[in-house]
């Protein structure tokens, strides 16, 4: 079975690629803006604020968002790459050999992604960054360039840029000779230096130091995210100094509710980052383990996952707020009289869709089942009044019990009509791909006479001829399209009559027309007789003929074909495409 149709997954695939294209205009005219503001003389950030708003129409809050981006910091397991880098130094020492040699490699990797990490950072610094050949003679940190980039006053712009400009300018003019001028220009690059230190340490550490309320909500967060269950005293005790005389259990409870910490009677509760970084995988091992994927006897889906005691009611409650679907039903008694049970389910199609969506990869025990609710779904949305809709959901709902009790000895298939020697009868009998075509066809602004009988027939028209080839007398193929007409097209129009009048044959053939509130598929009886007339008055009678030569049905209509070349200056006019209409 396919997950979904391979016109969703075309819409899909244009829907990304207009996204790329649109974050790449976005992407560009951002680079555009800062590769001007460089250009701009040293000033305050207002200012330059105000400058870019004129230039490119924005407000200055806009032109102020422009201009702040800083890239993060990258820190894993609280320390930072040059400390970690330090750390692998050390403990190459204890390695010998080849084994070395590629330990050495990978630290060299490491250290070139830093050092283009420090270029991005030095390019987003737009005042600073004209500078950068002689800032790298600097000796600085990321934190140095974070609050660099923190300055706003032009007075402080301007002391960092007149010392590089001075070591610039004394190491341009040093050259290479040892003399007296080498070693006084050799003084005014250390002086320059010095003078670059002082205004790194002029700036207050507080503008990137976070402040003891943001300490406090990190720890805070940390605490409940590496120890689930934890309560306010608890976290309260484990506090430093620092923030334990600043602090309070009732302080800790008010900050857990400002970062949406799931409280079940005091502990809590909080789905780590690593989780919400693959949610959906997540989310499927959940179903997987816990969970279920069903149908009920009036063929509407179901998911749900299934938890117990206060963990797993935090557990689904944390995932109903990361998904934003699905309904929660809480503390809910045991049928065997157990712990409370806590349920996560899924009813609406449109929540069933997207979370199958996004899981269906991750699945590693119930993708069958997913499978059976994709098909369910689209039968139910878009082809439920269709012949063969009522036979398939049927099947379907077969094919979910195998699914859900295959592995189950003693369960009795025969209380729901299912033989399981027809199992892989309903498997193969998928009906995702005549959907494809029929939405296909049903997308198209126009569609063609083949198109139309093709549609006929899926949704379970007669694809029969009213009279068989073999069957017909010569006359009466003859007879269907008139010899003695004129020459100014009417060949093509009696050709148009006949295909007609065999279109509402096979129409009739259908008893259930009767009922004229009867559709077959999404039209009645009119609209099949209209969209039909509709394509033949659009199409020319030779681009007919030419889709009939390739397709399965050129034999049925062979002989109002041969009619119609007969009825053009005879058999062997080559002038016929000029009779067309």
């Amino acid at each position: 079975m396919v997950l979904i149709s391979k016109s969703e997954e075309g819409d899909s695939l244009r829907e990304l690629a207009d996204l790329k294209d649109k974050q790449g205009e976005i992407e560009d005219d951002l680079e555009s803006i800062r590769n001007w503001v460089r250009t701009l003389p040293v000033d305050n950030e207002y200012e330059i604020a105000v400058s870019v708003s004129k230039k490119y129409n924005m407000n200055i809050t806009q032109a102020k968002s422009s201009l702040e981006s800083f890239p993060k910091e990258y820190i894993i397991k609280d320390k930072k790459i040059p400390v970690i880098v330090k750390d692998l130094k050390k403990f190459r020492r204890t390695l010998k050999g080849e084994e070395k040699a590629e330990f050495s490699k990978g630290i060299d990797n490491l250290i070139v992604a830093y050092s283009d990490h420090l270029t991005n950072c030095i390019k987003s610094i737009y005042w600073l960054s004209p500078y950068e050949v002689p800032l790298r003679q600097m000796r600085y940190t990321e934190s140095d360039l974070r609050k660099m980039h923190s300055v706003k006053d032009v007075n402080s712009r301007r002391g960092i840029i007149d010392s590089l400009c001075k070591y610039w300018e004394a190491d341009l003019h040093r050259g290479h000779n040892y003399n007296s001028e080498y070693s006084t220009l050799s003084k005014e690059m250390t002086n320059a230096k010095r003078n670059f230190r002082k205004c790194i340490s002029d700036i207050p550490i507080h503008v990137i130091k976070k402040t003891v309320s943001e300490q406090l909500d990190d720890f805070v967060l940390k605490s409940v995210c590496e120890n689930q269950g934890i309560s306010a005293r608890r976290i309260y005790d484990r506090l430093p100094h620092k923030l334990h005389r600043r602090s309070s259990p009732q302080i800790i409870c008010k900050v857990a509710d400002k970062l949406s910490i799931t409280n079940i009677e005091g502990e809590y509760y909080k789905l780590p980052s690593e989780i919400k970084k693959d949610l959906y995988s997540y989310t499927a091992a959940f179903i997987d383990s816990d969970g279920y994927i069903t149908m009920d006897r009036n063929y509407n889906p179901r998911i749900g996952m299934v938890a117990t005691g206060n963990r797993g009611k935090a557990f689904v409650t944390e995932l109903h707020k990361e998904l934003g679907i699905g309904k929660l039903h809480l503390d809910q008694k045991s049928p065997q009289g157990t712990r409370l049970v806590n349920r996560l389910n899924f009813y609406s199609q449109g929540d069933i869709t997207s979370l199958i969506e996004k899981c269906r990869s991750h699945f590693r025990m119930k993708g069958a089942n997913a499978d059976i609710l994709t098909e369910l779904i689209r039968i139910k949305k878009n082809h439920k009044k269709a012949s063969w809709a009522k036979e398939r959901m049927g099947e379907l709902f077969k094919l979910m019990k195998w699914a859900n009790h295959a592995d189950h000895v003693n369960y009795d298939f025969a209380s729901d009509d299912i033989d399981v020697t027809n199992i892989s009868k309903y498997k193969d009998n998928c009906k995702m791909s005549i959907m494809d075509e029929l939405e296909t066809i049903a997308k198209s602004p126009q569609m063609t006479v083949m198109q139309i009988h093709q549609r006929m027939i899926n949704e379970g028209g007669n694809p029969q001829p009213s009279l068989r080839v073999e069957e017909r007398k010569p006359n009466e193929i003859q007879g269907t399209i008139e010899i003695d007409v004129d020459m100014q097209g009417d060949c093509c129009l009696q050709l148009k009559e006949a295909f007609m009048s065999e279109f509402k044959t096979d129409l009739d053939k259908d008893p259930n027309f009767k009922d004229s509130n009867y559709k077959l598929g999404d039209w009645n009886y009119q609209t099949w007789l209209t969209k039909y007339e509709e394509a033949l008055s659009r199409e020319s009678c030779e681009d007919i003929i030419e889709t009939l030569e390739n397709s399965e049905y050129f034999l049925r209509f062979k002989p109002m074909i041969d009619a119609y070349h007969s009825c053009n200056f005879g058999a062997d006019s080559s002038a016929k495409y000029a009779m067309c209409s």
